[in-house]
């Protein structure tokens, strides 16, 4: 969902919900799409949303369904939103949350042969998103993940990275390959950057044609290189190595999750590299991977090869 551009109304309400959201330690992305959406449920009253009862709510969600024509994904965030909104804000406990649903298809998401990625990374020309695309792959990070690590979550000696407060706002330690450890020191080495190991580049276009990297200014940055860069670089890179839209950077992190199982990582290992809190969001995985479907096979063509007389 994209961000809220309008300015925030002086609702004590969204006042009340702005804190709440603090206190409930929500991440950052997930309070600002809460906040857009009562905002907008604000816009569509054209009053404070806390003076709305069940009847509107219930109301304005017909409304997203049938007129704004929102996905099953959006519909959920917006329900989500305005539950939060009327129970923790305006202490309403409606039963109308228990009656919207909004189930959307279960799709596999897609994935890349290990030549596809050579390929797809291999047309990337700038040093910074060849890096981080490398990283993402590699250490299966999501792309936030990887763009917040700092110099310090790659300890010394350790073949390990630390991402920490990833999704859920938890820690995990991830298996650094030597090869990538090495390419990640001579990145740093380039820009030099106290904190961040993918400082953003705040150099005009002119400077930007002549430098790409702009060494000079990426080690004085105040914050990571943007996800809107490396998501403009992967659809480039993906028309460049001849890949299908589907392909996006999350499919990096989808690839080397089937790769690890391909190759007899188990699933709970996979999951804990990958941070899921659950097994049962790994084993989306063993439906990706054909190596393991023919391994599968093989054995259970084995298994009765010898009732068979064969």
């Amino acid at each position: 969902m994209p961000k809220t551009k309008a300015i925030i109304p002086s609702y004590s309400s969204i006042a009340r919900l702005q804190e709440a959201l603090k206190l409930r330690s929500l991440a950052e992305r997930s309070q600002e799409a809460y906040l857009s959406y009562i905002i907008k449920f604000a816009q569509h009253l054209k009053r404070d949303p806390a003076t709305a009862d069940e009847a509107e709510a219930r109301g304005y969600l017909v409304y997203l369904r049938d007129k704004r024509r929102y996905s099953p994904s959006s519909m959920r965030s917006a329900t989500a939103s305005l539950r939060f909104f009327f129970q923790f804000v305006c202490e309403r406990p409606w039963k109308l949350w228990d009656l919207v649903r909004s189930p959307s298809a279960k799709t596999l998401p897609a994935v890349l042969t290990r030549e596809q990625v050579a390929r797809l990374i291999g047309v990337v020309r700038e040093d910074r998103f060849k890096v981080i695309l490398t990283l993402i792959y590699g250490c299966g990070l999501r792309l936030g993940e990887a763009l917040a690590l700092e110099v310090r979550d790659i300890p010394k000696g350790q073949r390990r990275i630390h991402v920490r407060a990833g999704k859920g706002q938890k820690d995990r330690f991830v298996p650094l390959p030597d090869g990538l450890r090495r390419r990640l020191q001579q990145w740093w080495l380039v820009h030099r950057h106290p904190k961040y190991l993918f400082p953003g580049v705040s150099c005009r276009w002119r400077q930007f044609r002549e430098s790409p990297s702009c060494p000079e200014n990426a080690g004085k940055a105040e914050q990571p290189m943007s996800e809107s860069a490396v998501h403009l670089c992967v659809r480039v890179a993906r028309a460049a190595a001849g890949l299908p839209d589907e392909v996006h950077v999350h499919t990096l992190r989808h690839s080397y999750a089937t790769h690890l199982l391909e190759d007899g990582v188990s699933l709970r290992q996979i999951g804990s590299y990958l941070g899921h809190t659950s097994l049962d969001t790994t084993v989306i995985y063993t439906h990706l991977t054909a190596v393991s479907e023919d391994r599968a096979f093989a054995t259970i063509n084995n298994l009765v090869k010898p009732l068979l007389g064969a």
